[in-house]
């Protein structure tokens, strides 16, 4: 399955199940912009109870769940193991993506839609969609599709900074306990993922733009950001250009920042993904 499809996909599937996981870093709640209108039959995911681990200055601030927590989340919203999940956002995907990276992880098929919710031509539903319980099947975390602060602090595989270039050049910092990035990371941007309209860049353009970061079709590079949420997109991205998925560092930079022990580089670096 290809990890984006249109409303026109989504329409022509109505057995898929959709799943809104709107998430705002400044506060915004989630669960306020779903009840006050979503997708007809979505339900509501939230990132922090169902996407995520309890934030800890150890882990960072989106750690992984253990795939137990993970098969229940999901069981309860009533998305079972053979549901096809297409999740949206109202940010061209950046937060919803971390749900459809992890459901592909472990075998489930899942995408996101292109443009999110403002791409969405038809009329939007208050009412909270209820579907049964489902049991679903623990799945363990594939260790070739993740790595940890150990194997990233050790790795030669090229390392992706997926943040905005403000704060990979360490000029701000309004989140994590350091300003920079994770020596020798290079900066490809979530947002150059999308278009000026919210959507995905062509597969062709997107192949531009990684070699444009020195990724090529044998590269298998580790991704991180913020916390391990937009980074996921940068893989759906690879994956619509049809390289290789990669890894993710869920720890990401909220993480490795919060060790003093890790150094930390500022300034630009290896630019990709340079806007256009």
């Amino acid at each position: 399955m290809d990890p984006v499809v249109d409303v026109a996909w989504l329409r022509a599937h109505p057995e898929a199940v959709t799943a809104d996981v709107r998430f705002y870093l400044d506060g915004r709640s989630g669960r306020a912009a779903y009840d006050a209108g979503h997708l007809p039959g979505a339900v509501f995911v939230d990132l922090h109870e169902a996407l995520a681990a309890p934030p800890s200055p150890q882990a960072g601030r989106h750690p992984f769940p253990t795939p137990e927590h993970f098969a229940a989340s999901l069981g309860a919203l009533g998305i079972g193991d053979d549901d096809t999940v297409v999740a949206y956002d109202d940010a061209g995907g950046m937060m919803a993506a971390r749900l459809v990276w992890m459901l592909r992880a472990i075998g489930a098929p899942a995408a996101l839609l292109d443009g999110g919710i403002q791409a969405w031509d038809g009329p939007l539903e208050a009412q909270p969609a209820t579907r049964p319980p489902q049991t679903r099947t623990v799945r363990p975390w594939p260790p070739e599709r993740l790595a940890d602060i150990d194997e990233v602090a050790a790795t030669d595989a090229p390392l992706l900074d997926a943040r905005a270039a403000a704060r990979f050049r360490g000029e701000e910092e309004p989140i994590d306990p350091r300003a920079g990035h994770i020596p020798g990371a290079r900066n490809v941007v979530t947002a150059d993922n999308l278009t000026s309209d919210g959507r995905f860049r062509t597969p062709d353009e997107l192949r531009v733009r990684f070699a444009s970061a020195g990724i090529g079709p044998a590269d298998t590079p580790i991704a991180y950001c913020g916390s391990g949420v937009t980074a996921c997109h940068l893989l759906l991205a690879m994956e619509r250009a049809g390289l290789k998925t990669g890894r993710l560092y869920p720890g990401s930079w909220s993480q490795w920042s919060g060790d003093p022990e890790r150094p930390a580089e500022k300034g630009p670096g290896l630019q990709g993904f340079i806007s256009s």
